[in-house]
């Protein structure tokens, strides 16, 4: 790619949703309206952001988004309840548990008393098992969303050599799992990696998940490498030092409007999936 190639997650993002509304219109025809339940325990202002940007998304396309808000001082034991309640209810499609919960609580617990059949966020041992040997349904989303913008501008990912900068359960290992899978060749680095950048600077694809504002510098990164940044700090700041990547990178997300929105249309895709999974579709 000679001109750089700024890799638009809204307009992927609308692509995603507009392939999904035709599926949702056949779904209701048959009396079926794709359901998201969310679940939002204590008052954390970020995280009620998230699920009311979540529920927005829902209703735009006529997904039903049913919010359940708990107390923060809600127990482990009550939390599972409401998650086996939801697990019973053939009306609800996905389950979606806002991270952070209270410390108090078991969230790893909480996570895995979620149904496989509803884990449209990605978020049980089960469900990123079943991603990494290839098979699984629904993979995290904001790994999913990192693949679905690379299939969307056609960028070659196998045989590249692709470098994860984050190794969380929901972002760095199950993203690693499925470039792998597309066979690209994966270098997953973290918090404990010596020498970085130089793991780094061998990188045609860059992802970068470490969760640190302007992380990733210019002069770590190869010429022509793609970058995908996961990161959204305080301040809509990335993960990477845009200005500075951006002069060596052949194609880069922004932050915001890059990863962001693509990852929720995944969520709704998965939900959308899982409705056509309950009815035998």
């Amino acid at each position: 790619m000679s001109e750089k190639l700024i890799l638009d997650g809204n307009v992927v993002a609308n692509a995603v949703k507009d392939e999904l509304r035709g599926r949702i219109s056949a779904l209701k025809e048959k009396g079926i309206t794709p359901c998201l339940a969310t679940i939002l325990v204590g008052d954390d202002p970020s995280s009620a952001t998230y699920v009311r940007m979540k529920g927005n998304a829902c209703a735009k396309l006529g997904i039903e988004s049913r919010k359940i808000h708990l107390d923060k001082q809600t127990t482990t034991e009550e939390l599972l309840a409401t998650i086996h309640s939801l697990n019973k209810d053939e009306k609800v499609h996905g389950i979606l548990l806002q991270h952070p919960v209270p410390s108090h609580i078991d969230e790893r617990k909480a996570f895995e008393a979620i149904e496989i059949e509803k884990d449209v966020d990605g978020v049980t041992s089960f469900g990123y098992g079943q991603t990494a040997l290839g098979f699984g349904k629904y993979p995290s989303c904001t790994p999913a969303a990192i693949m679905k913008i690379m299939e969307h501008y056609n960028i070659e990912v196998n045989g590249k050599h692709a470098v994860v900068v984050g190794r969380s359960p929901i972002l760095g290992k199950p993203v690693s799992a499925l470039l792998l899978n597309k066979d690209a060749t994966v270098t997953t680095c973290h918090s404990r990696t010596v020498h970085l950048e130089n793991h780094v600077r061998q990188a045609d694809i860059v992802i970068a998940a470490v969760g640190k504002p302007n992380f990733i510098q210019g002069e770590w990164i190869k010429p022509g490498a793609v970058i995908l940044d996961a990161g959204y700090n305080k301040g809509n700041i990335g993960d990477v030092d845009y200005e500075a990547c951006l002069e060596k990178a052949s194609a880069i997300t922004p932050v915001p409007g890059g990863v962001g929105p693509v990852t929720i249309s995944m969520l709704l895709k998965h939900t959308v999936d899982s409705a056509e999974a309950a009815i035998g579709e």
